[in-house]
């Protein structure tokens, strides 16, 4: 079984690529819940969602979240109201907030409502939340330390970004669908999504369990580098990473990751970085990496299993 750690649209994408090159009990997909967050008493799991939509097709391409079918009738009567309108939940969407609230209320787990949530939706292959406890990133800014959804939607990613705290990570367990994954010995490979590396990924890492399972895998590790000529496919990541002060680029991304990840799927734009990563005992595999429709998805999904075939014993 492959397991792909995902978060945000470049992570939802691809998943949606690798469900269709697999068969759903071929893979699984761990998911950010760093940005989650209580929002007008409803629990919102923003990157969660957008993995549900895409894999089912109900999301909106062209904003990359949200569903492509939505409507706002209940946020311009909270405007009306005068409630807070700077999160925007469709109507469509915020069913599924009410309801995942209602049954967290009610002592189901986060796994257990995703399950749900994907069974009715349609969705073949298994989607998990990285752990069932609390697990939010705060960022740290030139404004003070702030929530991940406050920087990233209402301050539009504007203050300048020191560091990160992922606060709950100490005490955070891995969810019970990935810690019996894990310790099934069922995973033949494991592939990190083009998500942001510090928004995305890094809070799923800074669940100890998880990252004790990639210090001492055995199995291969790919790669997509969410970074292409030197700019983010989507998000702030080449801001945040210019504001670390790192340079913008697939092989500092590489550098980022380490020995934790053994092969790279780089852009054709970064072609010439290859022997650069190559030299640091990476495997490289370059190819086009804008998933701009479900075709280039599948596309991407299909190198990044090549990759991590070549690289299996």
């Amino acid at each position: 079984m492959i397991l792909a750690l995902a978060g945000g649209v470049g992570g939802a994408r691809l998943a949606c690529g690798l469900a269709r090159a697999l068969q759903p009990a071929e893979f699984a997909i761990a998911v950010n819940v760093g940005d989650d967050f209580e929002h007008l008493g409803l629990h919102v799991s923003p990157d969660l969602d957008t993995v549900m939509y895409t894999l089912a097709g109900l999301h909106n391409p062209v904003a990359g979240w949200g569903r492509s079918d939505e409507t706002w009738n209940f946020m311009e009567t909270l405007a009306i109201l005068g409630g807070e309108t700077w999160f925007r939940l469709g109507d469509r969407d915020l069913a599924v907030h009410v309801e995942r609230t209602r049954r967290m209320a009610a002592g189901e787990t986060l796994s257990q409502v995703t399950e749900s949530l994907c069974r009715r939706l349609g969705i073949g292959a298994l989607v998990m939340p990285v752990t069932d406890d609390r697990l939010r990133t705060m960022v740290l800014t030139s404004e003070g330390e702030l929530s991940f959804q406050h920087y990233f939607v209402r301050l539009r990613c504007e203050p300048r970004v020191s560091g990160f705290r992922f606060d709950g990570a100490q005490d955070a367990r891995l969810s019970a669908p990935l810690a019996t994954l894990i310790g099934s010995s069922r995973i033949t490979g494991v592939v990190l999504c083009p998500s942001n590396p510090w928004l995305s990924i890094a809070p799923m890492r800074a669940v100890a369990a998880l990252e004790e399972f990639l210090a001492a895998r055995r199995v291969p590790v790919v790669a997509v580098s969410p970074i292409v000529g030197g700019a983010a496919v989507k998000g702030p990541a080449a801001k945040i990473m210019r504001e670390l002060g790192r340079e913008p680029s697939a092989l500092e991304v590489v550098r980022h990751y380490g020995a934790s990840v053994d092969g790279w799927l780089i852009d054709r734009v970064d072609a010439t970085l290859a022997a650069q990563i190559e030299v640091m005992g990476r495997r490289v595999h370059v190819a086009d990496t804008m998933m701009t429709d479900e075709g280039r998805s599948l596309a991407v999904a299909r190198e990044a299993l090549a990759l991590l075939r070549g690289l299996s014993p």
